[in-house]
């Protein structure tokens, strides 16, 4: 009953680890801190540039750029992926989009942006990769969601509903795939300091770097975790307000998180 929900994993070297969002932010430290411990990592987003930054040429790094909206592009860079290094232990789905907005600011071209982002391209990258990792019967999948998709938070009118699409997601996949030895990691980070909260104009409590969310993510592994939620000290707070009656926390949200 207390056992780890995934397998630790007690060593990345020789791990074959497929990042999707590699270009900035967590994903980027992710990727360094792959490599550092010895893992080959396909790095994947958009920006080319970028992505060879972060590989810095490191002999273990396949740079891969593609757009993650693309239907037909994550099949061909799944099988790029297959050519190069064989089959991946772990993919990663970090890509993300995030316009602070209140609810009457939403615009339709936006939102269909940031769910097809968000979400979508999840979608999109599950559907290639999860019957090979069953016919293989091994591998991982990992969804960076978010805190924002704990609570119905303001100023994350499209962000935080595409967020919470992910936790449910990942709970269902995890039921789904448990059995088939395909571990499922849930990625729950609060306020790290990246291009994305770099839009943020309000205080962010417990504001982390990107190479402190990427440790606590390597560990949670390690330890064979399915939600990796961190800072703890915030996370956790937020957790208790799940617990809250809607009148307190409508209540503590129009108190101490909007100006209207």
């Amino acid at each position: 009953m207390f056992q780890a929900l995934n397998s630790p994993i007690k060593n990345w070297q020789g791990k074959r680890v497929w990042l999707v969002g590699a270009s900035s932010g967590i994903g980027a430290a992710l990727a360094r801190a792959f490599l550092d411990a010895g893992a080959t990592v396909a790095l994947s987003a958009r920006r080319t540039t970028q992505l060879e930054a972060v590989a810095n040429n490191h002999p273990n790094a396949l740079v891969l750029p593609f757009d993650v909206q693309d239907k037909t592009a994550w099949a061909d860079a799944h099988e790029k992926i297959k050519t190069s290094f064989g089959a991946c232990d772990l993919v990663l789905f970090c890509a993300a989009r995030y316009k602070p907005e209140r609810s009457w600011e939403m615009q339709s071209d936006d939102v269909a942006e940031t769910l097809k982002t968000n979400l979508h391209s999840v979608y999109e990258g599950l559907c290639v990769l999860i019957p090979s990792m069953i016919a293989r019967g091994s591998g991982g999948i990992g969804i960076v969601a978010s805190v924002a998709g704990y609570v119905g938070l303001p100023n994350a009118s499209v962000y935080g509903p595409s967020k919470a699409a992910l936790i449910n997601l990942s709970e269902l996949l995890y039921c789904d795939l448990h059995s088939k030895n395909i571990n499922v990691y849930l990625i729950n980070p609060g306020f790290v300091k990246t291009e994305l909260t770099e839009k943020n104009s309000f205080f962010m409590p417990a504001l982390q770097t990107p190479e402190q969310a990427a440790s606590a993510i390597l560990r949670g592994m390690e330890k064979g975790q399915f939600e990796i939620h961190f800072p703890r000290r915030f996370t956790n707070f937020l957790k208790l307000l799940q617990l809250f009656p809607y009148r307190s926390r409508f209540y503590l949200f129009q108190r101490f998180l909007t100006q209207e």
